[in-house]
């Protein structure tokens, strides 16, 4: 099955409540042609300032003592839905 096929069919195997993300993800593609990687990217030189460095520790703390989301909850909280 050529890629194309394949997404037509996962398309049209997508519940009706997942289509609108599964569109706004088609389309996010499209706006961001032409499309580089990661790996295409500069290297950051920049020095880290002293909010980063508390952000970041901020983040390990945050990590460490479970003060996490898996993706559905974050995706429950953002979109609203119950």
């Amino acid at each position: 099955m050529h890629e194309r096929e394949r997404l037509h069919t996962l398309i049209d195997t997508l519940p009706e409540d997942e289509l609108p993300v599964a569109l706004r993800f088609l389309e996010h593609l499209e706006d961001a042609a032409p499309l580089w990687s990661l790996s295409d990217a500069p290297v950051d030189d920049e020095p880290l300032t002293a909010a980063d460095e508390a952000a970041l520790a901020e983040a390990d703390r945050d990590l460490a003592e479970g003060r996490v989301v898996n993706h559905a909850e974050a995706r429950r909280r953002l979109l609203g839905e119950a």
